[in-house]
């Protein structure tokens, strides 16, 4: 049963993620595997590698290093996603 429930946050990471960065969710948002597809479209690939990082609490600092970011450009990329993420263009794509 413990398993189960572990299951079930991995599949709702993204969901809940995308949740504590959208300040005013209306409509509820999409089932996972529809979100990912979704979003590979309306994101750049480090804005979506940025976000899936977020969602599955993996290394940062990892992550800055593959992409090639300081710290100065993952803070104007964080602060561009969540921007993009709460527009209500993308909100209307990503919710029913």
């Amino acid at each position: 049963m413990n398993y189960e429930h572990e299951t079930r946050e991995d599949e709702t990471a993204l969901r809940d993620e995308l949740e504590r960065h959208i300040r005013k969710l209306v409509h509820p948002l999409r089932e996972e595997e529809e979100l990912k597809a979704l979003l590979k479209v309306k994101l750049t690939k480090k804005e979506f590698k940025l976000l899936n990082t977020w969602a599955n609490n993996l290394d940062i600092d990892a992550l800055k290093e593959k992409l090639g970011m300081d710290e100065e450009r993952y803070g104007e990329l964080s602060v561009k996603l969540i921007k993009k993420l709460n527009q209500e263009k993308l909100k209307q794509v990503i919710c029913f």
